[in-house]
């Protein structure tokens, strides 16, 4: 089974209330003969964040850095700390890895959830840290 940002297959989750389809993503996932199961999550929405959003900026750091109290997660418009909503959403992407045997993450690139601008997002580090393989797909 696999985790997969659920803005990647399709689904208007992103900040902007869009998807992200990656199309040549997509063909090599439904040809892969290794992924069995997929799960997609959003773990801004499963924080509690809206769709759309404000988009966000890690301050002080990476993901690793919030999950340990370095770092804050902002709102750049309105300088709302939404670390909270990201911790939120790492917490229930984690009660997926505790019911699925998780191995592998394909998550968004450029997101402070899952992959953001080279540094690790909120979620992606946790998974890490749980021994995930995590897959950046722009």
């Amino acid at each position: 089974m696999i985790i997969v940002s659920a803005c990647l297959l399709g689904l208007s989750t992103r900040y902007d209330g869009k998807s992200k389809t990656n199309p040549d993503f997509l063909k090599k996932l439904l040809n892969s003969a290794k992924i069995g199961h997929v799960i997609p999550v959003c773990p801004e929405q499963l924080g509690g964040l809206p769709t759309p959003r404000p988009p966000c900026k890690i301050f002080g750091g990476d993901g690793f850095d919030v999950l340990c109290g370095k770092a804050r997660v902002i709102e750049v418009e309105t300088g709302r700390d939404v670390t909270g909503n990201f911790l939120r959403g790492t917490i229930e992407v984690n009660k997926i890895l505790d019911v699925f045997l998780i191995e592998r993450a394909y998550l968004k690139s450029k997101s402070p959830s899952c992959g953001y601008l080279g540094q690790t997002g909120v979620t992606a580090a946790s998974l890490i840290l749980k021994g995930v393989e995590i897959i950046e797909v722009d």
